[in-house]
């Protein structure tokens, strides 16, 4: 078995690889394949918006023992394998890690008038955390479109501040670094080009993976969210018909088998 063209597959986590709920929460076949696609050659990141910890304690309540090569966390900062534990790749995460510091320290002045007007509007959950001095969670997903658009105007005016948002979750982060950008540094580093990329995803911030310039293979699941599937379709990747893991592994096997 070949992996053929493809040299590096880079998956998001929640809702592509992993349900929650499920009896097996990641597919024990799409697991098998991809330990097998490793064997030949190729490299596996999972690309998520999760941080370190969270991601550490899912993957052994899964009982996952095919580890990837390389995580991508917070949509932005890479560590690489070596023996079970994960390094952090320089300069890539000291370079993120000071650009967000000061885009962060440039806002501080503005941001107690945006969260005070923000909760005077919205019965949400504002906080801050490590990685964003604003983050939201809505109470459901009409309430976070209204916070995101109050964000996105407020960001409008500063062209280094993006906006990340996941379902109900939002926070803010640099331009330059998002999980597109991520993933083409790592290309970068290992010498693979999109030509040999596959990327999988479900939700809003996967989008700057799903995209030619970075993904010769982009694929959704169906349970992916309408702005997802639409940008797939758009971009002539493929949209599955199976759910989360099943459907990377169905998109896997069509990569491997040649049908592309």
């Amino acid at each position: 078995m070949s992996g053929g063209t493809l040299k590096l597959i880079s998956t998001d986590f929640d809702g592509t690889i992993h349900e929650d709920f499920a009896d097996a929460p990641i597919p024990e076949a799409l697991e098998r394949r991809l330990g097998e696609l490793q064997a030949s050659g190729a490299t596996w990141v999972i690309n998520t918006g999760r941080e370190m910890a969270s991601l550490m304690e899912s993957l052994a309540r899964s009982r996952v023992r095919v580890r990837p090569d390389y995580l991508i966390l917070v949509e932005r900062e890479i560590f690489r394998n070596d023996r079970g534990h994960y390094v952090p790749v320089e300069p890539w995460n000291t370079r993120c890690n000071h650009d967000h510091a000061r885009l962060f320290a440039d806002l501080a002045g503005e941001l107690p008038d945006l969260l005070e007007g923000l909760q005077s509007r919205y019965d949400a959950t504002f906080y801050d955390d490590p990685w964003s001095p604003l983050c939201a969670i809505a109470r459901n997903n009409p309430q976070m479109d209204a916070i995101e658009a109050e964000l996105a105007a407020f960001a409008a005016g500063r062209p280094q501040v993006a906006i990340v948002r996941n379902d109900v979750y939002v926070r803010f982060s640099h331009i330059g670094y998002s999980k597109g950008t991520a993933l083409g540094e790592l290309q970068r580093i290992l010498g693979i080009s999109p030509d040999h990329t596959l990327a999988a995803g479900d939700h809003l911030n996967d989008l700057s993976m799903l995209a030619p310039h970075v993904a010769r293979y982009m694929v959704a699941p169906a349970n992916a969210v309408p702005a997802v599937k639409e940008q797939i379709q758009t971009h002539g990747g493929w949209n599955m018909e199976q759910r989360t893991g099943m459907a990377v592994l169905a998109a896997l096997d069509r990569v491997v088998d040649g049908g592309h």
